[in-house]
């Protein structure tokens, strides 16, 4: 098959692994993190990705990412069909199961996650494309002090800062997602050394790749996958399904 996958940044080197190792031809995209950032403000940036590559012949056009806040909710297929997976969010990929993710998060509250891509993408000169630099304004965490400060003057500019990372105070603890990939043990450092640094208590869980592998491989069940036909587009719905076809 040729495939066309458009993904979160932050998944950049577990796809790229899996598709190193696919039977399949497949053209990657990443779009930057920052977009998560923009809630449902992300879906025009998907819609125009999948747009482009709508034309182009592929057999299936892949998503990487969840639901994300609602964020892939309304989109729609063209001429080709759009698969994703069935999650909320991206931990729940990189754990490679959102059962296993749910279960995680309900004995391990005020947890803050990490990952090979949270750290390596992180920064803010990452985070945004040029024409979507006009809103930064709602990027929260992802913008600096020193930003801040530089835009708004050191009073406001510390003020704004504060505000914009109080939900931080809110966590006990950093849990890193180990994938394996080449990243894997320069980001662990990291997350260990920014749980250190907050106060927080550090843990590792042991990520997966069988979520990324199924997605870009195949076959598409319908108990991980939504594939949306032709015609039809993403509506987020209530149980276990998350996502379905309408």
């Amino acid at each position: 098959m040729r495939l066309k996958a458009i993904f979160c940044q932050v998944l950049t080197r577990e796809m790229e692994d899996v598709v190193s190792r696919s039977a399949h031809t497949v053209d990657l995209e990443a779009l930057t993190m920052g977009l998560h950032d923009l809630g449902v403000g992300m879906r025009p940036r998907l819609q125009e990705r999948i747009d482009a590559a709508d034309p182009l012949g592929y057999d299936a056009i892949l998503l990487g990412y969840a639901l994300c806040g609602r964020g892939t909710e309304g989109l729609r297929a063209r001429q080709t069909q759009i698969v994703l997976p069935r999650a909320h969010d991206c931990i729940a990929l990189l754990m490679g199961d959102r059962h296993r993710y749910l279960s995680y998060f309900d004995n391990h509250p005020g947890v803050y996650y990490r990952s090979p891509g949270w750290i390596e993408f992180q920064t803010p000169d990452k985070m945004l494309e040029p024409g979507w630099a006009a809103s930064r304004h709602t990027l929260g965490e992802r913008r600096t002090r020193d930003e801040l400060i530089a835009q708004y003057g050191e009073e406001n500019g510390n003020y704004l800062f504060e505000q914009f990372t109080a939900y931080r105070r809110h966590y006990t603890g950093l849990t890193y997602i180990s994938t394996g990939v080449a990243s894997d043990g320069a980001c662990r450092s990291q997350a260990r050394a920014e749980a250190e640094k907050e106060g927080w208590t550090f843990d590792e869980v042991k990520g997966s790749l069988t979520l990324f592998e199924r997605l870009v491989n195949g076959p598409w069940d319908a108990a991980d996958f939504l594939v949306v036909p032709p015609g039809a587009q993403v509506r987020a719905t209530l149980g276990d399904g998350i996502v379905e076809a309408v």
